[in-house]
């Protein structure tokens, strides 16, 4: 988005009679959210409502302007890594081999190619102003210093969110940052190729072959070999979507090796696919096919339009969109929306799974988060959910400064630390953290979801049917953030 004074300006002053009113509303305790947020969150979220209510705009034009590099200052250390094609196919294949072992009907999609895969070392960098310009060193000298200020042995594997279509590594620094920081490690922070462009399994195959990467560098890498026990999967929204789709595809190796660690030829070398130390989403988007009930009941909380007002909201025309091939749905073919590793949601075994960590407000993609967390839970998956009431998606990085915010992404990174350092101590543990006093109230993690899977996939393909059929447009499956 052009942060110009003028862009502002354009975009601010039309909003001017509804802040007034909002504000009103609030003062006088006629929002029925003032008793849960404060003035700024009230016309934060109102104001996103109403920008992100109207026709959506062309998939480029919104694709380019969420992709501008903010540049690098203050405490952050970036350092940028491209990683080779492999030098045999094996990889792209054992991939395919799981999406048809998943398979659950004639469900399509197009092979990506292998490409090389972009990526950003993220760090904390100590005692500097938040204004310090980035030094002019090099990619590897910005990497060891960046090292230096490492003071644990996590490293975050970090996907960006964007609903698959938007947003960037650079758009994400300071989080990422954020985290390094609290959890006292790094982050490699993904640049995966993004949709419409690149369907699915694109940006799938590129997390696979980032994975790959941290525990076996290619020659000329920046990094030593990172021990998976010492990486955690990290994303939000669409990013989280990807964290936990490629947890699903290790576990998918994993049973199609009749349990054992699965191994793939590697630039040349034939290498164990171990499981990470853990997994953990930022309000993960499971479920593409946008099917479950919250999308309505929570929608008083949230910025993002619910269904019934995008359904019928065609994309515009431009030279990405419609794909060539059409499609349904801008992520994947109509009929992968079901896919376990395009909508997680559908996965129903989750044992044998690293701790995993679930973050979110009481927002519009809640229901697909409990019924994923609950499955987890009653196999014997170690997990850590926390729910901030009355907060939207993603709200820690969209309403930056609030105290639930900050306790947030303290709890995240401190969940990371825990998984590397503590992993025999990690137990399942939930709570629902109120609004403005921040009380945590413990959440009973056996009956956090009531649907039983036959439900969740009938409603799942329902919503996927429908896509099909040409009943509800490709809006309807558009978050604009």
């Amino acid at each position: 988005m052009d942060a110009s004074p003028s862009a502002l300006a354009k975009l601010l002053i039309p909003q001017i009679p509804s802040i007034f009113k909002t504000a009103l509303f609030h003062s006088l305790w006629l929002s029925p959210t003032s008793s849960k947020w404060d003035l700024r969150t009230e016309i934060t979220i109102n104001v996103l409502r109403t920008l992100l209510s109207g026709k959506p705009s062309p998939l480029k034009k919104m694709q380019r302007a969420s992709m501008k590099d903010p540049g690098v200052k203050g405490p952050m250390w970036v350092s940028k890594t491209s990683t080779p094609v492999p030098t045999e196919d094996d990889v792209r294949q054992i991939l395919f081999k799981a999406i048809e072992e998943m398979k659950d009907g004639p469900e399509t999609y197009t092979p990506p190619e292998l490409v090389p895969v972009e990526a950003e070392w993220n760090g904390y960098r100590a005692n500097v102003a938040k204004d310090a310009p980035e030094p002019s060193i090099s990619e590897a000298e910005k990497y060891a210093s960046m090292m230096k200020d490492v003071k644990s042995d996590v490293t975050i594997l970090y996907f960006h969110g964007g609903a698959h279509y938007l947003m960037d590594p650079c758009t994400h620094r300071v989080f990422c940052s954020r985290l390094a920081r609290i959890s006292g490690g790094r982050v490699y922070s993904v640049r995966y190729r993004l949709a419409p462009q690149n369907p699915f399994p694109a940006a799938l195959l590129d997390a696979f072959i980032a994975y790959l990467t941290l525990l076996y560098p290619p020659e000329g890498s920046l990094h030593e070999p990172v021990q998976a026990s010492h990486i955690v999967f990290g994303g939000d929204s669409a990013g989280g979507n990807l964290s936990f789709a490629l947890l699903q595809l290790l576990l998918q190796l994993r049973r199609s090796a009749g349990g054992s660690t699965p191994t793939v030829t590697f630039n040349g070398k034939q290498v164990e696919i171990p499981l990470p130390a853990g997994v953990s989403g930022n309000a993960p988007w499971l479920d593409i096919t946008r099917s479950m009930p919250s999308l309505q009941s929570n929608a008083k909380y949230d910025y993002l339009p619910p269904p019934s007002e995008s359904a019928m909201d065609a994309i515009p025309h431009d030279e990405i969109w419609p794909a060539s091939p059409p499609r349904e749905d801008v992520y994947c073919n109509g009929s992968m929306l079901c896919h376990p590793l395009a909508s997680p949601l559908s996965a129903t075994d989750w044992s044998g799974s690293p701790p995993l960590f679930f973050g979110l407000g009481e927002e519009m993609l809640a229901d697909e988060d409990k019924v994923v967390a609950s499955r987890a839970v009653k196999q014997g998956v170690k997990v850590h959910w926390e729910q901030y009431e009355a907060m939207c998606h993603c709200f820690a990085m969209m309403l930056e400064g609030l105290d639930s915010g900050k306790m947030f992404f303290t709890s995240w990174g401190k969940w990371c630390r825990e998984a590397v350092d503590r992993p025999t101590e990690m137990k399942t543990e939930g709570w629902f953290v109120t609004a403005k006093k921040l009380d945590r109230k413990p959440v009973d993690m056996e009956a956090l979801s009531t649907w039983t899977d036959e439900e969740v996939s009938e409603k799942m393909k329902d919503a996927r049917n429908k896509r099909l059929k040409g009943q509800e447009k490709e809006g309807k499956a558009l978050p604009r953030l």
